[in-house]
């Protein structure tokens, strides 16, 4: 192809890179737009290919879902949760939820695009964390997937790459899906959120657990059982997911914001 001809496709590729409201604000207050350059059916049609092959490899080791007992907590927890998504974003009810556990020693969990949720046995053997403090986890999770956070750090890694459009013209249409579910795979397992991502999914993973009545006051606790772990090599979650003190300041600073939420949610119905 000519050099005009991939200029031409560059130059409508970057205009189609809008911002975007993924969420509403929420009583936490998180309102950045968000500048978006793959679509956002693209990206969900990746993490379903992407989630498929996590289920696959922990299937063919007999650690999906083996645990009977954990699996039942997960998603107990997860379907106290996932009602609170609507508060955010309404779309998300239609979601196609999964929530599935994979048997490990290692303390992680993620929710892919559209709802795909894993959690590693090893946060709950080797921190014993409460029901509260795995909420917090799941609703850190849930909170990157109703931001869109994988869809923008796609959309980066693209733009940074002279656009998805040139991509999908040099690999194919066909092959376009299988290169969104190598980045997501990517994105999900081997590089960092960026702090400000990681600021909005601890504040509304903190207001859904509070509206879903487990106390926001474990958000801290879990933290600080995660720091400890890192301290002796161990908090594989840490890898993707940084934490400090500061972060456990800003988390102690929002907590007065959904206090009442949970509160509130902890009522017995008249």
């Amino acid at each position: 192809m000519k050099r005009a001809a991939w200029i031409a496709i560059i130059a409508t590729s970057l205009t189609a890179c809008t911002a975007v409201q993924t969420t509403q604000p929420g009583a936490i207050g998180v309102d950045r737009k968000q500048y978006m350059f793959v679509s956002e059916a693209e990206v969900e049609k990746g993490a379903v290919q992407a989630y498929q092959q996590e289920l696959d490899k922990a299937r063919s080791k007999g650690a999906l879902n083996s645990d009977e007992a954990a699996l039942s907590r997960i998603r107990a927890i997860s379907q106290r949760l996932i009602p609170q998504t609507v508060v955010f974003r309404p779309d998300a009810q239609q979601w196609n939820w999964e929530i599935n556990v994979q048997k490990t020693d290692e303390l992680n969990a993620y929710c892919m695009p559209g709802g795909k949720i894993m959690v590693y046995t090893g946060l709950i053997d080797k921190l014993k964390a409460t029901d509260a403090e795995l909420a917090t986890v799941i609703g850190h999770e849930m909170a990157h997937a109703l931001r869109e956070h994988t869809r923008e750090r796609v959309s980066r890694s693209y733009a940074q790459q002279a656009g998805l459009t040139v991509l999908g013209v040099a690999v194919g249409a066909g092959d376009l899906t299988m290169q969104v579910a190598s980045a997501i795979s990517d994105v999900t397992f081997t590089l960092p959120h960026s702090r400000e991502q990681e600021a909005e999914a601890d504040r509304i993973g903190l207001e859904l657990m509070a509206r879903a009545g487990y106390d926001p006051h474990s958000a801290v606790t879990l933290w600080q059982k995660m720091n400890r772990e890192a301290g002796s090599g161990g908090a594989e979650f840490l890898s993707t997911h940084p934490s400090s003190e500061s972060r456990i300041r800003d988390l102690e600073n929002a907590i007065p914001k959904v206090l009442p939420l949970y509160e509130q949610a902890r009522k017995p119905a008249s």
